[in-house]
């Protein structure tokens, strides 16, 4: 049982590195697919918002058909949905088939963490979950790290179909492998017991002021991390000149920086915790400074040299990553046992709704001006969120919430 399941785990994380290395392909290849099929900006943002469409249902419904039918058939489901669908993007002759397939992305995509989370779950007990977990997402940050190199090798190499292709039949293989593998609900050989449903409902948790405040910092802030993922190959290629091939191997960089925070913003916040002997007032201090970091990204903008400029972004993912960490941290604070998975489902699917409005309006953005706006707007917006949520929840604290 030790040894398996930590082979499950280490599934688990290649899964979610799987689910960002697919993601992020067509952010590299649209340069090249924008020059057979002359899809404009504007388009690309549509391309992008047909994604984010199905991923903000599939965020919310994948959790709760994960909850039903298990981590193994659920996660297995959602990696084949979403391997399939990268492939087919090797197959598209036109825009239409572009946008049909990526919204069939999203839709395996929108369970990829719920399925990990709940796989976890399963398997490890308290003890050992928190590291389980750390292991199993932290796998998205190694697949935006390896994507971008990747993929400029594939598509230098065998044409940009290939760059689709290859990882959705690895993706296939996964799910090959993952079904073959001795699958016990149990936890230090004891049955798991798990819920079929949340223990508060939706309608409880709505009514309650701080869910309002996590689910807005949400809907505001993961747009910009939707344009670092979705754009920035294209204003390093378009705005500064970068050669196709020097993208791959500038633009793994920041989500390196992202996944090195990711583990330093939790372990942080509980040294400051101890120390101070506030957890509140720990979280806010990681988030605070993080948010004051974002305010250097627009100096991207200006910067002289593209290596300046990717600094500023891997200074900015490095703050997203402290920021991030704590705010679902805060949400466990706040939220305890019984309502911490609705409420980050709940603003999960927020931001991706945000993302999926404001795409278009990039893409306008981009073409009818430049990307000065944006920069800005990214260099605002954490700070914003931050004065809010210190104005509106003063100290975080346990909130007593009745079970169904």
């Amino acid at each position: 049982m030790s040894k398996l399941r930590w082979l499950v785990v280490f599934f688990a994380f290649l899964a979610t590195g799987l689910s960002f290395l697919d993601r992020q392909v067509l952010s590299i290849a649209i340069l090249k697919i924008q020059e057979d099929f002359h899809i404009s900006d504007t388009q690309y943002g549509w391309v992008n918002t047909s994604f984010l469409l199905s991923y903000a249902i599939m965020f919310t419904v994948g959790g709760w058909f994960i909850d039903r039918v298990g981590g193994k058939k659920g996660l297995a489901l959602s990696v084949g949905i979403w391997s399939v669908a990268n492939a087919l993007h090797g197959f598209m002759n036109s825009f239409s088939q572009l946008l049909a397939f990526r919204f069939l992305l999203g839709m395996g995509e929108g369970g990829a963490f719920p399925g990990a989370a709940k796989t976890v779950y399963t398997w490890f007990n308290e003890k050992e979950r928190g590291l389980a977990n750390g292991i199993a997402i932290g796998g998205s940050a190694i697949g935006a790290v390896v994507a971008p190199p990747l993929t400029i090798w594939l598509t230098s190499v065998y044409g940009w179909r290939s760059g689709f292709v290859i990882p959705g039949v690895f993706g296939i293989l996964w799910v090959l492998l993952w079904l073959l593998i001795p699958w016990k609900k149990a936890v230090n050989d004891q049955p798991a017991v798990e819920k079929a449903r949340p223990a508060v409902s939706i309608r409880d948790l709505v009514r309650i002021r701080e869910t309002w405040v996590f689910i807005l910092m949400r809907f505001l802030l993961d747009p910009v991390m939707y344009f670092m993922m979705f754009w920035i190959p294209k204003y390093l290629g378009e705005a500064r000149g970068v050669s196709y091939e020097r993208i791959g191997e500038l633009f793994w960089v920041p989500f390196l920086a992202l996944g090195i925070s990711n583990i330093m913003g939790g372990w942080f916040s509980d040294r400051l915790s101890l120390r101070t002997g506030s957890m509140s007032k720990a979280r806010k201090i990681v988030m605070g400074v993080a948010a004051a970091l974002t305010m250097l990204l627009p100096l991207t903008e200006w910067v002289s040299s593209v290596e300046l400029a990717v600094g500023f972004m891997c200074l900015y993912m490095f703050a997203h990553g402290l920021w991030i960490t704590n705010y679902i941290t805060a949400i466990s604070d706040v939220f305890g046992a019984v309502g911490t998975s609705t409420v980050v489902g709940l603003s999960g699917t927020a931001g991706a709704v945000s993302g999926l409005l404001l795409n278009p309006m990039i893409g306008k953005i981009i073409e009818n001006f430049s990307y000065t706006p944006l920069w800005i707007a990214c260099g605002l917006l954490y700070p914003i969120a931050f004065a809010g949520f210190i104005v509106l929840i003063p100290g975080l604290a346990p909130i007593k919430l009745a079970s169904n």
